[in-house]
């Protein structure tokens, strides 16, 4: 089929990059002429683990980009928004898809035939319907049902497996207006063979992606409530308690093998220092303000966002026990981005942990294998000292504080062994065995 997809951020990207993988026609636009001159010389406009390659293999045949988006509707079937929608501290900005139905309204005025336009950001219970479609209508002069279709395909994508999460999907939720829509909308998907789907309207199709979001939050917020009860109870490890949990017959599944499985969910049983991120922290405030606004109080999902923000400083607090006076004390710090093969720094738990170290006067070293550009702008003009290594960011440091769970970390006992002097170890993310690092303290213990 013939795709257009309005927005080369993260969702929009993955997304075209993927359909046309599978065999898909797929045009990307984008307002920024930089950002399409470089996704037509297969360079990614951000770090995304495989996106690099893919890109470059369906460039010849599978994908362009442009800035026209008037010409990308007209050549194509179907039209997916994938722009962001920011929440600005009330309610989530759909300033950004306005104007990209607005301008596929003008678009669709004079293209003969039918057309699909299906919202792939992330958006409130409603909007589709109630916003994007007038918009549609009203930019068009055309009617909705009769001369376009209107759907919402929801994303269920994690920075870093991304590309993994999108061409081998646990579901598909096929939201429309009608029948017509949610055909079209599925024949996108043809090529995922064996994958549930679920037809619904797009209130629903909303709801499911907002409520996804919410349920891994508010996992991690229990993880971490309980954990930092065991801190406070002392001789009790979260970590040990979790494997309890994890093997309750609710969350694994024994095979008929006696294999047991344990589902991806239990990465979100685990206790840390913060969730962070594009999608659950923006997700779960935006669906607490509709919650609000349609009067029903989201008080759980309150409670994950109250635990999440003051999480971070459960690593400060292991760190006073050493030291409780930060002023000129060496730390290092593993991990920027808010998880590991991504570089993304939205809402990353090594934010407040580092202004809450820079405010305490120590001095910082901080490494990422690919986070560390974009940590800058994260972080602005600060005295902050960036490392090529983790080995140099551990060298000369009284405390090593680990954010973020990458692989190349798990070698981190192997180098405090070489260590004269190995500095305290706090673990923020429970990566490492806590018998296997000398001065080792961890969330939870």
């Amino acid at each position: 089929m013939r795709v257009s997809i309005i927005g080369t951020g993260y969702v929009g990207l993955v997304t075209g990059v993927c359909l046309a993988e599978k065999g898909h026609n797929v045009v990307c636009v984008d307002v920024d002429a930089e950002k399409v001159d470089r996704v037509n010389r297969g360079i990614p406009t951000f770090y995304e683990k495989g996106l690099e390659d893919l890109l470059q293999k369906n460039l010849e045949s599978g994908i362009r980009a442009t800035t026209d988006l008037a010409a990308a509707v007209t050549e194509t079937e179907i039209t997916m928004i994938a722009v962001g929608t920011p929440f600005d501290g009330n309610e989530i900005d759909l300033s950004f898809v306005k104007n990209v139905a607005r301008e596929i309204g003008e678009a669709l005025k004079s293209k003969p035939g039918y057309h699909l336009v299906v919202v792939k950001s992330t958006v409130v219970p409603g909007t589709t319907d109630d916003v994007v479609l007038p918009l549609l209508e009203s930019a068009s002069g055309k009617t909705a049902g009769e001369d376009f279709g209107v759907g919402m395909n929801p994303e269920f994508l994690t920075e870093g497996e991304a590309i993994g999460d999108f061409m081998d999907p646990d579901r598909i939720v096929l939201g429309g207006m009608d029948d017509r829509s949610i055909d079209l909308l599925g024949r996108v998907y043809l090529p995922f063979r064996g994958v549930p789907q679920l037809r619904t309207n797009n209130r629903t199709a909303e709801m499911i992606k907002y409520a996804s979001n919410a349920l891994l939050a508010t996992a991690l917020s229990f993880s971490n409530e309980i954990g930092n009860l065991c801190a406070a109870i002392g001789g009790i490890d979260v970590v040990d308690v979790l494997k309890g949990v994890h093997l309750s017959k609710y969350i694994s599944v024994i095979q008929p093998d006696g294999e047991r499985h344990l589902p991806a969910i239990e990465g979100f049983l685990a206790a840390g220092c913060g969730f962070g991120g594009s999608c659950l922290p923006k997700d779960v405030k935006a669906l607490i303000a509709h919650g609000e606004k349609h009067g029903a109080p989201m008080h759980l999902l309150d409670a994950v966002i109250r635990i999440n923000k003051q999480q971070h400083m459960k690593v400060i607090g292991l760190l006073k026990k050493h030291f409780p006076s930060l002023s000129g004390v060496r730390v290092g710090i593993l991990g920027l981005a808010f998880r590991p093969d991504t570089d993304d720094m939205r809402e990353s738990p090594a934010i407040p942990i580092i202004l809450e170290l820079v405010a305490g006067g120590a001095s910082i070293s901080a490494y990422d294998p690919v986070a560390q550009e974009q940590a800058r702008i994260a972080l602005g003009d600060r005295n902050i000292r960036y490392v090529r290594s983790a080995r140099e960011a551990v060298e000369a440091a009284q405390a090593v504080i680990l954010v973020t769970r990458w692989d190349e970390f798990r070698s981190l006992p192997e180098l405090f062994g070489r260590m004269e002097q190995p500095p305290v170890f706090i673990d923020g993310r429970r990566l490492l065995d806590r018998d296997g690092v000398a001065n080792y303290e961890g969330i939870g213990l």
